[in-house]
């Protein structure tokens, strides 16, 4: 079963805990050797599920943008500790093409709906957001989605 994932970034301590907990019991109620996340590995949730996935033995692959690709996705300031080793861990890293040589470009949505059966998404239901664009998106290619907002998640702290 190939499961993407979506999420808020700079959810609060306690959503974190909430959310962490409820990736795991999603993660592992597939079978091990059937179960492959797919992510950008994006700082929280698309991390926090990734690292569930392998904790629990499935595989992941990564997407990379093209703009994330040539500016430090796989290295430097604007890769961290957790997210260099899971790109590292991952069966696959799949790096998108600039749109100029025909190419998906920075389009991770439209390369995660097309590359999974079945979509996680860590969101507060709010429109407008990351989270609820790949929603739309899924739910328009016929893909079942899971919503995971557990009672009493914070949304997302806006980006100083």
């Amino acid at each position: 079963m190939r499961v993407g994932i979506v999420g808020h970034e700079g959810l609060s301590e306690i959503s974190e805990m909430l959310v962490r907990g409820e990736l795991w019991r999603l993660v592992t109620s597939y079978g091990a050797y059937d179960l492959v996340g797919v992510g950008c590995l994006a700082e929280g949730p698309e991390t926090w599920f990734a690292q569930a996935v392998v904790d629990h033995g499935g595989k992941i692959e990564a997407i990379v943008s093209a703009s994330a690709g040539r500016v430090g996705a796989f290295g430097g300031e604007g890769c961290s500790r957790t997210r260099r080793r899971l790109l590292n861990e991952a069966n696959a890293v799949h790096r998108l093409a600039a749109e100029e040589v025909g190419g998906l470009g920075d389009d991770t949505c439209r390369a995660l709906v097309g590359m999974v059966e079945e979509l996680i998404a860590v969101w507060d239901g709010e429109p407008g957001s990351g989270p609820a664009r790949v929603v739309e998106a899924a739910q328009r290619a016929g893909l079942y989605v899971q919503v995971v907002w557990p009672d009493g998640c914070e949304s997302p702290r806006p980006r100083p």
